[in-house]
């Protein structure tokens, strides 16, 4: 089975952020792209990802490394020292020997037939998708994050300012409150009510304080820098309808092209390849052999001239495994086992974003109409 390759998924980094632009001035939109390009050159789970992918890059040839030949070069040198005693008519006799042999030889094999090593190959190859997609939904993720962390730091900056403006009106009111108590036309309870509704709004202003900073820390640790001031948002962002527009085209895109339902479908097609794998360590394997080699031996006392043989030798061998202790058999039961749980898997996935979309969906329809009526509560408050 071959699976289409990725699709190409509109949570890019490009039509993300234009979206996220559309709520924002030009200058502001610049800003959002620079915290995210500083992300991706620091986020240490981002940086994660691209050195699995890489890894997952180099087990490709590794793999069709076991269907290419291997050859290798072997030489040695050894020293004989051999005495000997014998009995002849003549008496007791003695003999010494002492010469070198230098052996050198190049060996090459070449598989012929090795079904596991080519399963083992598409393995490879699917596992490489896996790690394409989990690196793009790395990126994804890194998009959400930034997104996040950046209107966070947006929305606590809103919160200080509006607390502080809060702070200054109830501070003239409680100067108010306190001239009109000396004058006598209010009591000590108005006065002391008014310096409770400072006391309060200094405390939500030192709040507001630490909240900021905790979200320009979140953000910090994005970017392994100290953020930059951030420019606040449009007065009246313009927040595009979604496209497409109903549920039914979320779920089908969704069903299309989610990374996660991707990686369930490669996983399950991996895990058919591995019981494949199984069942071929019944068959036989059969490899090209041949080497070219060279012996030197030095003279003896028997032979006294060195001799130097020259080989070269090719073949075929074959091996079948007859009997293996029912490893075999088991480790094919266990790999049905194994596939049976990673379509399982996919089914939990295809479940799992199927609810997500739609509560994503029912999410943005909910924000669109809860700005919408914002925008008419304040309309008719000015009216």
């Amino acid at each position: 089975m071959t699976l289409p390759p990725l699709p190409k998924l509109p949570g890019s980094r490009l039509s993300a952020f234009m979206a996220l632009a559309l709520m924002a001035p030009l200058s502001h939109a610049d800003d959002l792209l620079q915290i995210y390009d500083a992300a991706r050159a620091y986020d240490p789970t981002y940086q994660s990802a691209l050195s699995a992918y890489d890894a997952a890059v180099q087990r490709v040839p590794q793999a069709r490394a076991g269907l290419l030949p291997t050859v290798g070069l072997n030489a040695s040198v050894t020293r004989y020292d051999y005495d000997s005693a014998y009995s002849t008519p003549a008496g007791s006799q003695s003999a010494n020997q002492q010469y070198t042999t230098k052996q050198a030889g190049i060996s090459a094999t070449q598989p012929l037939y090795r079904p596991a090593n080519w399963v083992g190959l598409d393995q490879a190859k699917l596992s490489l998708q896996i790690a394409e997609a989990q690196r793009r939904q790395a990126e994804q993720d890194l998009i959400t994050r930034v997104a996040k962390a950046y209107f966070d730091v947006l929305s606590a900056q809103d919160t200080l300012t509006f607390t502080r403006a809060q702070k200054q009106a109830v501070a003239e009111q409680l100067a108010s409150a306190k001239r009109n108590f000396e004058v006598g036309t209010s009591t000590i309870t108005d006065s002391r009510e008014a310096q409770a509704r400072y006391d309060l709004v200094v405390a939500q202003e030192i709040a507001a304080q630490s909240d900021l900073e905790v979200k320009r820390t979140a953000l910090q640790q994005l970017i392994g820098k100290a953020p930059p001031e951030l420019k606040p948002l449009a007065p009246k962002p313009t927040l595009p309808s979604p496209v497409p527009s109903s549920m039914q085209d979320w779920q089908q895109l969704a069903e299309k092209g989610n990374l996660s339902i991707t990686q369930s479908q490669l996983a399950e097609e991996i895990a058919k390849r591995e019981t494949d794998r199984a069942k071929d360590g019944h068959l036989p394997t059969v490899d090209l052999t041949a080497t070219v080699g060279t012996q030197r031996q030095g003279p003896t006392q028997f032979v006294p001239y060195s001799s130097r043989t020259n080989s070269n030798t090719i073949g075929i061998t074959f091996n079948m495994p007859l009997f293996t202790g029912g490893a075999t058999q088991a480790r094919v039961r266990e790999t049905i086992a194994l596939q049976d749980k990673a379509h399982n898997d996919l089914l939990a996935a295809e479940a799992g974003v199927a609810q997500g979309t739609r509560q994503a969906y029912v999410g943005v329809q909910s924000g669109l109409a809860q700005v919408k009526a914002l925008e008419a509560a304040e309309l008719s408050s000015q009216s």
